[in-house]
């Protein structure tokens, strides 16, 4: 049999700290290095004459580069969910050293759940979008800005029942050049942000929609938004999050890994279950429970949804319409005995179930295999 040596990596921008571990050993050596990456891999490239190298490191703000770069040296590395790593509760000390000998025990000993790692494409694409939602929450906090600076003044738009429409901005373009002083200064500013941020977010929804029209992208697009609710910034966002949906055996694995399954509590004969775990990938998570409150009205004719679905695989235009019927019949029973957000997320958690259905019928994904 080949000697395995298991090595826990401590990764930071200035240091990488390495624990290395032989089999039948259970003192671990631990060496300091620099952040220059080519120590590392002069370290693998020694640790190889003596065995099978497997290294491992957590997931963090050093992303995915260590990995990719051992990967192309032809050695293992996996990246480690920190949430899932085993801990004792007494134990408060942390150190870089520490870290990377429990990495290489627990490592050794099978106790560690690694991270899916995607690929180049998917990561720059799921940055991208992750930025746009980044402009988003800023448009909205700026608006909030707006309204309290405004009603701080006695300033109270009362044309109409909407803000932010046409017609109330005109009012703040009004308000812009009848103010004076300071007042005027700070509406002024905030306005011009706000626009700026507009414009910014606008761009990004071009790139988004131009990526969404290319491959291998455009086919997925295309079959998921035959479902009621998703369009391309959702589809778009659902694929970057989730790469490859070949990772996820079954419905409720996919369920689990955006945390929309309840959490439990049961011993014994007794079962408790509560709220959702939100666990794992919550921009995900996100978009899903904003598609199903598209999901609440009875499934009726849609001339802009049977516009999208023409052309469409059947298998994929069947599966749309179970779940444009299923969902509307689900929220509309749980609606009158539960409270309102737990049926959405009832909804979307079905809606999720229906997702890795039209994502394994598609007809691109079997011209790709």
């Amino acid at each position: 049999m080949d000697k395995y040596i298991w090595v826990g990596l401590d990764v930071h921008p200035e240091s990488i700290t390495a624990a290395i571990l032989e089999d039948g050993s259970n003192e671990a050596e631990v060496l300091k290095m620099s952040g220059d990456l080519m120590k590392v891999r002069r370290l693998m490239r020694r640790l190889s004459e003596k065995g099978t190298v497997r290294a491992c490191y957590e997931a963090s703000g050093a992303g995915y580069v260590l990995h990719r770069v051992l990967k192309r040296d032809g050695f293992h590395c996996d990246i480690i969910a920190p949430s899932l790593i085993p801990r004792k509760l007494g134990d408060r000390r942390k150190t870089d050293r520490l870290d990377a000998v429990m990495l290489a025990k627990l490592y050794r000993s099978g106790h560690l759940t690694a991270v899916h790692v995607p690929t180049e494409t998917h990561e720059a694409l799921r940055r991208l979008i992750r930025l746009r939602y980044s402009y988003q929450e800023q448009c909205k906090s700026t608006k909030r800005r707006i309204s309290g600076i405004l009603l701080a003044h006695g300033l109270v738009y009362r044309e109409g029942k909407s803000y932010w429409t046409k017609k109330h901005k005109q009012w703040l373009g009004t308000l812009r050049q009848e103010l004076e002083g300071p007042i005027q200064e700070a509406l002024a500013m905030e306005l011009e942000h706000l626009e700026y941020i507009q414009m910014q977010r606008n761009a990004l929804d071009a790139d988004i929609e131009r990526y969404a029209q290319q491959q291998p992208f455009r086919g997925y697009v295309e079959v998921l938004c035959c479902l009621r609710g998703l369009k391309t910034l959702t589809a778009m966002t659902l694929l970057s999050e989730v790469d490859d949906i070949n990772r996820f055996r079954s419905p409720r694995s996919l369920m689990a890994y955006f945390g929309l399954i309840p959490s439990e509590r049961s011993s014994g004969d007794r079962e408790r279950r509560g709220p959702i775990t939100k666990a794992g990938n919550k921009h995900a998570r996100r978009v899903l429970i904003e598609a199903a409150w598209n999901n609440r009205h009875n499934a009726g004719a849609d001339l802009i949804l049977n516009r999208r679905r023409q052309g469409q695989p059947p298998e994929v235009v069947a599966i749309a319409l179970k779940a444009q019927h299923r969902l509307s019949r689900r929220f509309y029973h749980l609606s009158h005995k539960k409270h309102l957000h737990v049926a959405i997320t009832a909804v979307a958690r079905e809606l999720c179930g229906f997702v890795r259905a039209i994502m394994k019928a598609a007809p691109c994904r079997q011209n790709a295999a």
